[in-house]
């Protein structure tokens, strides 16, 4: 059935003031028409209109990530610093799960000590303590989720 049957079958509902029409024919095809009130054959839509530009959506801006490989943030405070994660992932205390931790509470750190890793998207990647002190306190347990910014571990 072509569009212009389709269309003198709308106009006959309109006329006849029907409001369903159902047509199977013996191949197979099958159509069904239902209007509501107020329907106008003009205004129904063509293939033009299906062909229009899509909506705008409007991007909200936001802060770029940190690059690959950042430094860690470090927040000080009068009991030290935060030593924060540089991106998002999952936290491991060692390198793998057999072996000892990086660091344990009390443990003496210096600026490339290595402190901990952040697995993301199957990288591990090395985090350094940035800053010589002594570990006051771990915030996670190996194989949390960590967050851009989620405090690691407190060095004073």
């Amino acid at each position: 059935m072509d569009l212009e049957k389709i269309k003198e079958l709308m106009e006959a509902m309109e006329n006849k003031g029907m409001t369903k029409v159902t047509l199977k024919e013996k191949n197979g095809f099958e159509l069904e028409l239902e209007r509501g009130s107020g329907f106008d054959v003009a205004s129904y839509p063509t293939q033009a209109a299906v062909m229009a530009a899509p909506p705008r959506i409007e991007v909200e801006k936001r802060e770029a990530l940190p690059e690959k490989g950042s430094e860690p943030k470090q927040i000080d405070s009068k009991e030290g610093f935060s030593l924060t994660s540089p991106m998002v992932g999952t936290f491991y205390s060692s390198p793998s799960p057999d072996d000892e931790p990086f660091v344990k509470v009390g443990d003496k750190v210096k600026e490339d000590t290595v402190v901990c890793i952040i697995e993301a998207m199957k990288v591990m990647n090395e985090v350094k303590a940035g800053k010589s002190g002594t570990v006051k306190e771990i915030f996670l347990d190996s194989s949390d989720p960590v967050e851009f910014g989620t405090k690691l571990l407190t060095i004073v």
